[in-house]
């Protein structure tokens, strides 16, 4: 009896030490990256916001950095002074939204000679590949140069069908080229307002519109994107075009001059985000982006939940598996100077793209609930309520209706932190899933005005919509925050309880429409 009660003590006591010596200060030191982390994402969001309020106090439009002139169509020459221009639209499948981004770019204001829309139909689905077809067909009917362009395999995927596009005979003819995903939908004066820019700026290479969603207000989902992406076109969009002259290519509402395309070697599929790759080889050599937020293009939020969840894992590990890919390249570019090769690797890459994600998720999911267990340990009011408290205002007012929302944004977020953390990880290690493309599904307005018919799929039972990784984090912080509530002296256990909720709301499939 006595042998048992001193092994007992004697595991108790070591117990304690391993505690002590090895898991507290463990602990410790990830609570001292975190807030070093925090550090960093709060001075580069800072400074985000102040060049924000620069451009608007001083009001520096880019019509006003740039020489900007409106084309003008000569009497006796026609259109032929204006430029060629050539308008990408890749789809694959695109059943619901054909119909919009085809017309959209074929009533684009330009001169009909001078303009080509050319289709990129990567459809397998028959029924959908005439239905392309057939809309191409009456829309040259109308004198539009439209080319419906497809091809034996989808090797690349988009960057793919991009690349193969560029090949025709016809788009060298072509000075610059306008890309539109098949659910954006540009107003018609869309050319008369961004061409010029590059017509009378030849150090310009892209100019880049502003997103406007159609379906924000489809469901809280669609109203927690519009914050995240109405932040990133103001915060950092806004930013690095006025103070760098460079930013991330958001794949779609933008006009590219085809020299420097070619110049920086043409869309490569190395990775999933061919839009990011490009415009960072073309800022590598030396030419500027513009990005002009009064310009404004239509188009779509996925407002399911799966489809959501697919698109963050490609815009996380994509980022990622860029950064992995061109570190090296950025550092000895001769091109640009180190200040921009600096901005591009740390502030572009390492703060925005890569450390970011793991911060919000490690942070606030797993070492701040973690931390009930460890009374040891300070973690200081400034990094859990001051600095977040700030940068989520900086968010917010990027969208003011959906001031009120704010609490639901930010708990909304810290779910999706665990995907994008996921991606980045698997972008980083080029894991199996690293070049993994879903095409985002896309409802248009089938819904409202029935321009096709309605296809009607089947729907999934409860287990089915049970995610897994949601649910097993959500009860951990549920943990978490019944023991605080019982042996804590802190508050802490009223965000645990909401960020669980959320955690598990999102488990259950209870989210989107």
């Amino acid at each position: 009896m006595c042998e048992e009660l001193y092994s007992s003590m004697e595991t108790m006591w070591l117990l304690r030490q391993t505690r002590s010596l090895l898991i507290v200060p463990v602990f410790k030191c990830l609570v001292d990256i975190c807030l070093v982390i925090s550090l960093l994402v709060f001075v580069e969001s800072v400074y985000m916001n102040i060049v924000v309020v620069y451009v608007k106090l001083l009001k520096r439009k880019p019509e006003k950095t740039y020489k900007w002139e409106a084309m003008q169509e000569d009497i006796e020459q026609g259109g032929q002074n204006f430029p060629m221009v050539l308008v990408q639209i890749p789809m694959y499948n695109e059943r619901e939204v054909f119909q919009l981004s085809i017309g959209a770019a074929c009533r684009l204001i330009w001169p009909l000679d001078r303009l080509i829309v050319q289709v990129l139909d990567d459809s397998t689905d028959p029924t959908i590949m005439e239905m392309v077809s057939m809309e191409c067909a009456q829309w040259a009917s109308k004198g539009i140069n439209i080319k419906c362009e497809r091809r034996e395999n989808r090797n690349g995927y988009k960057a793919g069908a991009l690349k193969q596009g560029m090949r025709h005979s016809y788009v060298k003819h072509c000075n610059y080229i306008a890309i539109f995903d098949a659910d954006f939908q540009p107003e018609p004066d869309y050319l008369q307002r961004t061409v010029p820019f590059l017509i009378h700026n030849p150090e310009l290479a892209l100019v880049q519109a502003r997103w406007k969603f159609v379906n924000a207000s489809k469901c809280l989902m669609t109203r927690m994107q519009e914050m995240s992406l109405n932040y990133h076109f103001m915060a950092e969009q806004e930013s690095g075009s006025t103070r760098h002259a460079f930013f991330g290519f958001n794949g779609t509402a933008g006009v590219w001059r085809l020299a420097a395309m070619e110049e920086a070697g043409g869309w490569k599929d190395r990775t999933t985000v061919e839009d990011m790759d490009l415009a960072v080889r073309v800022g590598l050599h030396g030419w500027k982006f513009v990005f002009v937020n009064d310009i404004t293009v239509k188009s779509e939020l996925p407002s399911q939940f799966k489809a959501f969840r697919f698109q963050q894992h490609r815009w996380s590990c994509g980022p990622a598996n860029l950064f992995r890919k061109m570190t090296m390249e950025i550092i000895h570019n001769k091109r640009v100077m180190i200040w921009k090769k600096l901005y591009v690797i740390y502030s572009f890459f390492f703060v925005r793209k890569i450390i970011v994600h793991f911060f919000t998720f490690f942070f606030y999911c797993v070492i701040l609930p973690t931390s009930v267990f460890f009374s040891e340990v300070n973690i200081p009011t400034w990094s859990t309520i001051y600095l977040p408290f700030m940068i989520t205002l900086f968010n917010a007012i990027a969208t003011p209706r959906s001031f009120y929302l704010v609490v639901f944004w930010v708990l909304f977020e810290n779910v999706m932190a665990m995907h994008r953390t996921k991606g980045t990880f698997i972008g980083l290690l080029e894991g199996g899933r690293v070049n993994e493309w879903v095409v985002t599904e896309k409802l248009g307005d089938a819904l409202e005005t029935k321009l096709l018919p309605q296809v009607k799929k089947p729907r999934n039972g409860i287990l089915e919509r049970v995610n897994t990784k949601e649910m097993m984090v959500g009860i951990y912080i549920l943990c978490c925050a019944c023991y605080d509530f019982a042996y804590g002296n802190t508050l802490l256990y009223i965000y645990l309880s909401m960020q669980a909720l959320a955690f598990i709301i999102c488990g259950v499939g209870f989210v989107g429409t």
